[in-house]
């Protein structure tokens, strides 16, 4: 990276978090008239600063509102780009599908990729956020596209995103993943059956340009195929207890920290929101099969209370009665011992407890 570059970053990360999109949109277009290829800007410009606004936001110095204005803003400023007569390339390639699996929200990602193998030439219909699966197998039928590259960021969407991938797969379709939640290693990518994986956008292009081969299923493929440990049911069973066991955390919390009752609604509304996240990602754990999935989370979220000046052991008391409430089951029992093994390790801070 070169001091102009780092010097371009800087100035739209100003931009960006000072609410300025016009200004942000200036530097861009300065950068690209200076010759910065449009590319470049994307991943090695715009991205950096959007991914500095989200470890800004966990390290507790932006808030919800300043991330959802800069990422807004950063939205706004591709799309300029994109139509940008300047930075248009007329399509000689095959067609994809970029969506993102249904119920996730981050798109940013996947727009980036869109906008890359568009630039490369590429015809790319680009289906935004949350594409639930029936919608995408509809699209596919239709558009006739080669391949599907599908993004999600959050771990939770995982079931989702193998359900997405088999249809893909049924209808002869190959299914290129990305985004955070397939791993940083692509491991979960692997697991759920994906044709391919790629780590950023650079190389998801270079994956379609090589070809990633059409899938073979055999007929009545199914996920529990790829997954042989849900035959034992934990993940069924939990995940269908899941509003109950958040009620009876909350419950027994409030039984246990009477200061709970001075609580402000929004506070309490925080707290059901963090217990919620824990059962989503043990849910998940226990669909994977995978321990570093769940003690990842619970590390992640320790920092954050970290930052917010909230004590890190005080997630100890919801993964206790959790692990009461789940003890008949071996699974998820040696999941949660291991998260509370790691907040053991965990540095110890100052502040209010849950």
């Amino acid at each position: 990276m070169t001091a102009d570059t780092q010097g371009m970053r800087d100035q739209l990360w100003e931009a960006v978090t000072g609410r300025d999109e016009y200004r942000a949109a200036d530097i861009v277009f300065t950068a690209l008239d200076n010759g910065l290829d449009a590319e470049t800007a994307l991943l090695d410009l715009i991205a950096p600063v959007q991914m500095r606004v989200g470890i800004e936001w966990a390290a507790n110095r932006l808030s919800v509102a300043q991330e959802h204005a800069a990422s807004a803003i950063t939205e706004r400023v591709i799309a300029a780009l994109a139509h940008h007569p300047a930075h248009r390339t007329q399509p000689t390639l095959g067609r994809v599908t970029v969506a993102c699996v249904d119920q996730e929200w981050h798109s940013l990602p996947a727009r980036l990729l869109a906008e890359v193998l568009t630039l490369r030439g590429w015809r790319v219909d680009f289906l935004g956020a949350q594409v639930p699966t029936p919608h995408l197998i509809a699209h596919l039928h239709n558009s006739g596209a080669d391949a599907v590259a599908l993004s999600s960021s959050l771990p939770t969407r995982l079931p989702t995103a193998h359900a997405a991938i088999t249809a893909c797969q049924a209808i002869g379709v190959p299914v290129l993943a990305g985004g955070a939640a397939f791993g940083h290693d692509g491991r979960y990518a692997r697991l759920l059956g994906a044709n391919a994986w790629a780590p950023d956008a650079r190389a998801a292009a270079r994956q379609l340009a090589d070809g990633i081969p059409a899938p073979v299923l055999a007929i009545g493929h199914q996920q529990i195929d790829d997954l042989p440990h849900l035959a034992d049911q934990e993940y069924t069973l939990v995940a269908r207890t899941q509003p109950q066991l958040v009620k009876t955390v909350l419950t027994q919390l409030e039984d246990r920290f009477p200061a709970m009752a001075d609580y402000t609604l929004h506070q309490r509304e925080r707290t059901a929101e963090d217990i919620a996240h824990i059962v989503e990602f043990l849910t998940v754990a226990l669909y994977t099969d995978d321990d570093d999935l769940f003690t990842t989370f619970i590390a992640w979220t320790a920092d954050i209370l970290t930052a917010r000046h909230v004590p890190a052991r005080s997630l100890h008391p919801a993964l206790d009665i959790l692990a009461a409430e789940l003890k008949d089951f071996p699974r998820t029992t040696r999941l949660l011992d291991r998260a509370r093994l790691a907040l053991d390790r965990a540095p110890a801070t100052t502040g209010p407890s849950v």
